[in-house]
């Protein structure tokens, strides 16, 4: 009986080993085909995500072009985007704190704002003129192949410092200013560019009319050769405070930073000078303002001739705005009612009074005070004016000589600016001026012992935007060497001078007082550096 137990056993176990062989082997032929499956679904999905799709494809480059992409490309050399700096006076850093100023963002009841480019820098805390040295940018444009650019006065208003670029040219032109003329915001620059430059072409504003096409090019922001284009919106615009400024309104996008670029017809003619703009937001609201071209061109010829701009005046006021009616009650239908006679002018030596009307100018009949203005404004200093007045009723003729506007009106800051506070100076040094902007004197003993030679020459002063101050030089600074000359007096210092020549590199080795918080103990007192530059062309 047990044999064939065992025997039975023996076949069971066979059985079960052979099944289990199968399952086994049917587990892996589904997993393997399972994961074919698998993989080629998920092949057939990536490469059909969408089968009546197209690829696209990318064609050649064409140029379509328009006529403002065309004269952007014309005024492309000729547009520059310019940047000056300056180290603010104290007063003028708390007002601008207070928000006080052309762009004070506080001051809603002026509408219309100059409008600089550029944050002002900030100091580090310091207190020295380079970590309080201020940046503003703004635009100009080239009118002469010599280099001349116009740009507008605020832009370089009170500066150190004037810095031109042309786009597409990395090299940092530094400009000297030719003259400016406040009354109309306008400035003259000119720059050294040692190339042929493109000037515009200037066009006559008396031709332009509303719902004319206009195009702005500028640098707002700091970004340059931008380009916007839009309408006239409006010409004769009066300016605020201003008789010589009547502006062209235009709609074309204008921002920080475009101030004295060029407004340009569709033809890419000069019409104007984009000068303000009207904004509650401080960027563009549709609403800017180009000087007339006309104006710019006779205050340019001016200012190459002249370096300023002279204009005539007979020396009276008078209320703006005057009704028709008040003129009609006082029994006249044109005219200017004299409200003040300038002590000393042309008017008052003639006899004219106040409440006199100035009914005509040689001849010809004034309207306004704004037509008055103009009138005298363009004849020559020096000459013989015949006025035709109403007094009382009555008609007289006075003769007077015209004379300079700014002699005139001497204490009027809108005619000849704010005057300049002389610096208290202790009238104690005497400072020896050198061509790099510094004053220097002989060291003390002391200081030559803080020297390895023990001489040198010691900086009372940096002149602000100087070459000293572009490469770092600091008052106090004792020179000991410049171009590897030994310095020890002044003469050695003028002997170096007289043989540079601008573009000249130049480089000072001077020793400097390292300050108390920087000194460990039984650390040096100085340091000795090398600062170089290469000396500018103007």
């Amino acid at each position: 009986m047990k044999l064939p137990n065992l025997r039975l056993l023996a076949k069971m176990r066979e059985q079960k080993l052979l099944s289990t062989t199968l399952l086994l082997l049917t587990l892996a032929i589904g997993i393997v085909i399972g994961t074919l499956i698998n993989t080629g679904v998920n092949a057939q999905r990536a490469g059909t995500a969408a089968p009546d799709a197209t690829p696209l494809s990318i064609p050649k480059a064409v140029q379509i072009g328009n006529e403002f992409s065309k004269l952007a490309k014309q005024l492309d050399p000729s547009v520059v985007n310019i940047t000056a700096d300056y180290v603010p006076k104290a007063s003028e850093g708390k007002n601008k704190q207070k928000g006080g100023g052309d762009d004070g963002d506080d001051d809603s009841n002026d509408l219309f704002r100059r409008f600089f480019g550029g944050p002002g820098g900030g100091g580090s805390g310091d207190g020295s003129p380079q970590a309080q040295r201020r940046e503003q940018s703004g635009t100009g444009f080239i009118v002469d192949k010599n280099g001349y650019i116009v740009t507008n006065h605020h832009v370089v208003d009170g500066v150190d410092r004037i810095k031109v670029k042309m786009h597409g040219d990395e090299t940092e032109y530094r400009a000297r200013l030719i003259g400016t003329d406040r009354e109309t915001d306008l400035a003259v620059i000119k720059i050294d560019a040692k190339k042929g430059l493109a000037p515009v072409t200037i066009a006559n504003s008396d031709g332009v009319q509303v719902g004319d096409w206009v195009v702005a090019i500028g640098s707002p922001f700091g970004l340059e050769a931008s380009v916007t284009a839009g309408i006239v919106s409006a010409i004769d615009r009066p300016g605020i405070g201003q008789q010589f400024q009547r502006f062209i309104q235009t709609d074309a996008a204008i921002n920080p930073g475009n101030s004295g670029g060029p407004l340009l017809n569709i033809k890419g003619e000069v019409v104007g000078v984009n000068t303000m703009i009207a904004t509650q937001s401080g960027g563009s609201q549709g609403i800017g303002f180009a000087l007339p071209v006309n104006t710019v061109v006779r205050v340019y010829n001016d200012i190459i001739k002249d370096g300023r701009v002279t204009r005539g005046s007979i020396g009276i006021s008078w209320a703006p705005g005057t009704k028709p009616d008040t003129l009609k009650a006082l029994g006249v239908d044109h005219g200017v009612i004299v409200s003040d006679v300038t002590k000393d002018g042309p008017a008052e030596k003639a006899g004219l009074k106040a409440e006199d009307i100035v009914l005509g100018i040689n001849g010809q009949s004034i309207r306004n005070g704004d037509d008055l203005v103009g009138r005298v404004a363009d004849l020559p200093v020096g000459s013989t004016a015949a006025l035709s007045v109403d007094r009382d009723g009555k008609k007289m003729e006075f003769k007077l000589t015209i004379m300079d506007r700014t002699k005139v009106f001497a204490n009027d800051p809108r005619v000849v600016g704010e005057k300049a506070v002389p610096d208290a100076g202790n009238g104690k040094e005497e400072a020896t001026q050198v061509k790099f902007g510094i004053s220097i004197r002989p060291s003390s003993d002391e200081e030559k012992e803080l020297t390895p030679d023990k001489r040198g020459i010691t900086i009372s002063k940096v002149e602000s935007g100087s070459f000293a101050d572009d490469i770092g030089l600091m008052e106090k600074d004792i020179i000991v060497g410049i171009n590897r000359t030994p310095i020890a007096s002044v003469e050695d210092i003028r002997n170096v001078q007289a043989k540079l020549k601008p573009g000249d590199a130049v480089a000072f080795r001077v020793v400097r007082r390292l300050p108390s918080g920087l000194r460990g103990k039984g650390a040096p007192r100085t340091t000795t550096m090398f600062l170089s530059g290469t000396l500018p062309q103007n």
